[in-house]
């Protein structure tokens, strides 16, 4: 073809201006060229900056350990990017080691993954990857690899990253719902329902006298603290998705037990409560990223919550049901049953649908 007499639309050569107040992200930052180069040595490779990652390997080469090792991944996809006491970065980084720390892993190494929309300002996305450099250094954890694309406007919203985790397994504790059993009591960390309600109010623009921020913090450091003074959890859970109640239910189902959770004992702030009658949802229901249960034998609970209320990631650490009677004794037997503050007992349900979209 004689590009001399060609007459249709051309494609732009974008400026390399990676940090640039007005810049933002176009189509070739995710092409694998120029700006694929600067977006990675100007943005990200900074914020993370580790030898591992200097490698510029295809995957990290990691030194073997002698403990076993947990694994986990997540994708985050919250909406808006940005929310009281957080945004879609520290979410991320924070829920992968939650995880790893759920299943009694000392979180070690984190991958990350950025599927960024065309036209993101750059300051932007340079805030939310500091800010993921910020928590990662925080919890004591290395982003070694990673992957970054572009997609076209309109098709991302933002920004959407996958966060993937490696923990060790170093007291010997495996926590899994199979080994709930009867004696088991339920204790959580912390008032709920904070993080769904920072995030909703946030993208409704209301405005409260006090804002209400994201209880998002990493839980390793209780966890560790834990299993360090001979604390055995048979299992632990952070109660993100579905809440109290969607998780609890979940767990109810993996382990065959039933469990019974006591309503004027679940710690939920006056100023959640008043904004959850406003949306007109249940506490219960809402997604927390900084609170999790953990199930403990009753031998051991009053050592848990000794220990919990002297640590600064359980502001309100409270026992607040049991485990009560193997699924399937009775044919009236539910999985999770709400004694109310009035006293009477009631199935509790996870609830259909989202009420409460994109809030991680």
């Amino acid at each position: 073809m004689n590009l001399g007499q060609y007459t249709g639309p051309l494609c732009p050569l974008p400026a390399d201006h990676a940090t640039d107040d007005q810049a933002r992200v176009q189509l070739a930052h995710g092409s694998g060229g120029q700006l694929s180069t600067v977006l990675l040595d100007k943005i990200i490779r900074p914020a993370f900056d580790n030898p591992v990652l200097a490698e510029q390997q295809d995957g990290a080469l990691l030194n073997a350990v002698n403990s076993p090792l947990a694994f986990t991944t997540d994708s985050f996809v919250v909406s808006p990017l940005f929310f009281p006491g957080g945004d879609i970065g520290k979410l991320a980084v924070i829920g992968t080691v939650n995880d790893l720390a759920m299943c009694a892993a000392e979180p070690w190494v984190l991958s990350c993954s950025l599927i960024i929309e065309e036209g993101l300002p750059i300051p932007q996305l340079q805030k939310i990857v500091q800010s993921m450099a910020v928590a990662a250094r925080q919890l004591g954890v290395t982003i070694v690899t990673g992957d970054t694309k572009v997609v076209e406007k309109g098709s991302g919203d933002g920004l959407f990253i996958n966060t993937s985790g490696i923990g060790k397994l170093t007291h010997g504790t495996h926590c899994k719902p199979s080994h709930i059993g009867k004696n088991d009591v339920l204790i959580v960390n912390g008032d709920i329902g904070r993080h769904g309600v920072a995030v909703l109010s946030q993208r409704q623009g209301l405005e409260f006298e006090k804002p209400i921020c994201s209880d998002c913090q990493g839980l390793a450091d209780i966890v560790q603290s834990l299993l360090a003074n001979d604390i055995r959890p048979n299992c632990m859970r952070d109660l993100t998705r579905g809440g109290l109640a969607g998780n609890l239910y979940e767990l109810s189902l993996a382990s065959g037990w039933a469990m019974e959770v006591d309503e004027a004992l679940i710690p939920v702030a006056d100023d959640v409560a008043g904004a959850c009658e406003l949306f007109g949802i249940d506490p219960i229901h809402v997604a927390c990223e900084g609170r999790f249960v953990v199930i403990v034998d009753a031998r051991q609970a009053d050592e848990t919550l000794r220990i919990m209320s002297e640590h600064p990631s359980c502001p309100m650490p409270q026992q607040i049901g049991h485990v009560s009677e193997p699924l399937g004794n009775r044919d009236d037997t539910v999985p999770l049953v709400l004694r109310s503050k009035i006293g009477t007992r009631r199935r509790l349900d996870p609830i259909r649908g989202e009420p409460l979209p994109r809030i991680c």
